[in-house]
């Protein structure tokens, strides 16, 4: 099993150091897209509903939802996928679970996450 472990991280790009985040937080993924021979790259925003794998897991993913035309569009990301461009986090939420599921079934205002405020740190 350690073998396993070790030639899975050998083989994992750490080049693209993602921001700390967590469940609850607006983020936007810019992933890039291969389409024939030309390639470009899109944004997804949305908010992180569930990061799965442990801290030392090489195959972390998490899970980024959004509305898109009054329907609901999930997304599963793995945290070291080389088509991810880069993550930038644009609200940090706050909430009380690891995995925020509830939100599929809540729409309009009760589906607002309250904003976690930062202190400046000198």
């Amino acid at each position: 099993m350690d073998i396993l472990r070790e030639v899975t991280q050998s083989l994992v790009a750490e080049s693209s150091e993602l921001p700390k985040f967590q469940a609850g937080d607006n983020v936007t993924v810019y992933y890039r897209i291969k389409e024939g021979s030309k390639e470009r790259v899109q944004p997804f925003r949305g908010d992180v509903i569930q990061i799965k794998g442990g801290s030392n897991n090489p195959n972390r993913t998490f899970t980024v939802r959004k509305i898109s035309s009054g329907i609901g569009v999930e997304r599963i990301f793995p945290m070291n996928c080389p088509n991810i461009d880069k993550v930038v986090v644009n609200k940090y939420g706050k909430v009380r679970r690891a995995r925020i599921f509830y939100l599929r079934e809540l729409s309009g205002k009760k589906a607002r996450i309250k904003e976690r405020r930062y202190k400046k740190e000198s």
